[in-house]
């Protein structure tokens, strides 16, 4: 019963964003040649290009200097969604938030964008100058019993709502991680994976993609790029809603097929199909309880120590 009632509700988002008329902004920004600010051959101990043309960001590959002239120009605003409910607002958000006042985007237009299920949890933060924080309710529905599921499907009401006007580029991040050092324009593109931190390092054949067949998840065995890590991901807002639309539209098909893949399968389902136009490296998002790596020299984003 429960299923049913989740498809239905999934399948009215859908409809929702079949209709709804999206008038992103009309500045739309041009991306600079990737010649003009990316050198792979400074970094020959990693993957930095894909068998598909797009750049993979590691620290040394990209000229900052250059982007930031250019992105300057384009007075351009980039939005930043985190999801936070119950434990996760007291235990991470205050801290997510102040280490991305601090490293994240320096110098441009932010918005915030902070979904949350209580208002009242708050923490009070001054931000800094181009900072803007937003507030957006939660509307849980019959989907509080997945995250995931509740966290995008909000996400994409939010783009249609709000974002889609406000951002010309959008990450959406998991609150249980902390800014270390600047996460800059380097990281923008149309459509932004990133690579997950253990398994970058890993043999393909051992990801652990959704190999059942019936799912809309599925990746068969032999086929496969990277593997993504789902607590990053950006884009313009369009891209962004793009991929919820197609995630949400994999979990209708499996909830008819009685199965339950993880948005995580899903979303590397997406990337394999629709293929990212630039992927960063997992000093983007790096778990300290790995073992760290000689190719990782400069942690940009870490994961934080779970409290008892």
């Amino acid at each position: 019963m429960r299923s049913n009632r989740k498809m239905l509700l999934l399948i009215s988002f859908l409809l929702s964003l079949l209709l709804v008329e999206r008038h992103f902004r009309n500045h739309q920004v041009k991306e600079i040649r990737l010649s003009d600010w990316f050198n792979p051959s400074k970094r020959p101990d990693v993957i930095t290009t894909t068998d598909w043309g797009a750049p993979v960001i590691w620290e040394g590959t990209f000229n900052r200097h250059v982007l930031n002239d250019y992105y300057q120009r384009q007075n351009i605003t980039v939005g930043l969604a985190v999801f936070a409910v119950g434990r996760f607002v007291d235990e991470y958000l205050e801290l997510f938030i102040r280490s991305a006042d601090k490293h994240f985007m320096v110098g441009y237009k932010v918005i915030f964008y902070v979904m949350v299920d209580a208002l009242f949890q708050l923490p009070d933060i001054e931000l800094g100058p181009l900072r803007t924080f937003k507030v957006l309710k939660i509307i849980e529905g019959d989907l509080w019993y997945d995250l995931n599921l509740l966290h995008m499907k909000n996400l994409g009401d939010y783009i249609v709502g709000y974002i889609q006007n406000e951002a010309d580029f959008l990450f959406s991040m998991a609150v249980n991680q902390v800014f270390q050092n600047d996460f800059g324009v380097e990281t923008l593109g149309k459509s932004v994976a990133q690579l997950h931190g253990w398994w970058y390092f890993k043999n393909t054949k051992n990801f652990p993609y959704e190999r059942r067949l019936w799912s809309a998840a599925c990746i068969p065995f032999g086929l496969g790029d990277f593997y993504y890590d789902s607590s990053i991901v950006g884009g313009t807002p369009q891209e962004v809603l793009t991929l919820i639309d197609k995630y949400l539209k994999g979990v209708v098909h499996d909830t008819k097929n009685r199965l339950n893949s993880t948005y995580e399968s899903h979303l590397n389902k997406y990337f394999f199909i629709n293929k990212p136009s630039k992927l960063l490296s997992p000093e983007y998002n790096w778990d300290p309880k790995f073992h760290l790596p000689p190719q990782i020299t400069y942690i940009k984003v870490a994961w934080q120590s779970e409290r008892g």
